[in-house]
């Protein structure tokens, strides 16, 4: 008689969550072209950031308001001022995702996901060289948090 012995099921193991060491199946032509793009997109904000600048300056918002006591106008020269405030942070805060891509090109970790630690599509690198989350992590991110930071994909 032939007895079987039973065996326990093996164990399913989740994808781990740590980031290896190397940025993932990024081959050096893709990094580089990442990393190309990421300086391109650093030098096109800054100089964004100064045109907005000499813009402002060039308007004289302050004088604007100065020369004329009418409320609508006053009303409108604050709110130039505020957008053209609004478009500096935006470009600054993609400048901070930016230096932060650059940072984790420098240790390894850039190209995979910071929430499920699972690759990056290439394909959504090149549209975003800063994204730091896959596109479902990032997704999932979005609707719990959009309040505070709207959408970003």
């Amino acid at each position: 008689m032939l007895v079987l012995a039973a065996t326990a099921p093996a164990a399913v193991t989740a994808p781990s969550r740590a980031r290896p060491h190397m940025s993932h199946d990024l081959d050096p032509r893709h990094l580089e072209e990442l990393k190309t793009n990421l300086q391109l997109r650093t030098r096109q904000l800054r100089e964004e950031i100064r045109q907005t600048l000499l813009k402002s300056d060039q308007e004289q918002y302050a004088m604007i308001g100065d020369q004329v006591r009418d409320l609508e106008d006053d009303s409108f020269a604050d709110l130039m001022v505020d957008v053209n405030l609004a478009e500096i942070d935006r470009d600054l805060q993609e400048l901070r995702l930016i230096d932060a891509a650059k940072l984790r090109m420098d240790d390894g970790s850039y190209g995979h996901c910071e929430s499920c630690g699972l690759p990056i599509e290439l394909a959504r690198l090149r549209a975003t060289p800063f994204a730091s989350r896959c596109f479902d992590c990032q997704s999932s991110f979005e609707r719990t948090h959009f309040q505070n930071i709207g959408h970003t994909l």
